[in-house]
């Protein structure tokens, strides 16, 4: 990832590839990762917020090249509360590049439509990963959630490098090696909202975790939803399509547009912190005199 922000107090990581510059995390960071086979699937998953962290960090789909920020509501910073007896977000979170939850598309099985964000992966390994770091893992299961009457799968992963990776294929291995995890799990993401005043969070299959394989069907289902995205089939406003890698997509752009895009806002963001800078330092020197 490459940080860029001109405000210490303010995230904003964009992407680049070595040899290649700038990219747009979600379209051009490939989904399967390059150890991957068809009878062991290992995926890229790009972390957007660290275990016991608080910040409600993300993709910013629909701004040029996605890069990671703090979500905002009404101007203020967004965080999640500690909900007793966690600390902030309980595993790595992040999202799988090359998906898409379509917002048109019903779920045969939960009658719910898609919440038009990429793929919500939790990964469970013991290392506390960084923003933007993107980390191979191997699928265990999913969580159907359903949030204000929307899909929004919760796919549970291992880092692939973590010591309990050998052991965990499937969401029953959880439950004996990880005891508590996966109740931890539900009642997280079952009580987040509640502080903010909003009701309980629900979930599809009477509460119980999907297996690896029903998980796997679930990726592949948005990682085609994604595809119909990326090459013009269908469109969405909350996604910025521009990408550098993808020559059937009516929105590649060159290098040179990438740079161009970061710079742009590098500066954008340097002259607003420079003007609430002026703005202080006007304000301590009337209440000075």
């Amino acid at each position: 990832p490459l940080h860029s922000s001109a405000n210490e107090d303010e995230i904003l990581v964009y992407f680049e590839k070595p040899g290649l510059g700038p990219i747009n995390p979600l379209h051009d960071i490939p989904l399967h990762a390059p150890s991957s086979t068809p009878d062991r699937p290992v995926y890229n998953m790009i972390v957007e917020i660290p275990r016991w962290t608080n910040a409600k960090l993300e993709l910013k789909t629909k701004a040029p090249l996605a890069p990671i920020v703090q979500d905002e509501k009404k101007g203020k910073k967004r965080f999640v509360h500690n909900v007793y007896p966690y600390k902030g977000y309980i595993w790595n979170y992040g999202c799988f590049p090359q998906t898409w939850e379509d917002p048109t598309q019903v779920h045969m099985e939960t009658g719910a439509l898609g919440d038009g964000d990429p793929l919500d992966v939790c990964e469970i390994g013991g290392t506390i990963a960084t923003v933007g770091e993107v980390i191979q893992v191997k699928v265990l299961g999913v969580l159907g959630m359903i949030d204000e009457g929307e899909m929004d799968w919760k796919v549970l992963v291992v880092n692939v490098n973590d010591p309990l990776a050998h052991e965990l294929n499937d969401s029953d291995d959880l439950y004996r090696i990880l005891p508590g995890l996966i109740h931890a799990t539900f009642s997280w993401f079952r009580t987040y909202k509640i502080p903010d005043g909003k009701a309980f969070n629900k979930f599809a299959f009477r509460e119980e975790v999907q297996s690896a394989e029903y998980a796997l069907d679930i990726i592949k289902e948005c990682h085609e939803s994604w595809h119909k995205l990326i090459t013009g089939v269908v469109k969405d406003k909350n996604h910025d399509c521009q990408n550098v890698t993808h020559k059937d997509s009516p929105l590649l752009i060159s290098t040179d547009a990438a740079k161009a895009i970061v710079k742009a806002d590098e500066q954008k963001k340097a002259a607003a912190a420079a003007a609430e800078a002026a703005a202080n330092n006007n304000n301590n020197n009337n209440n000075n005199n």
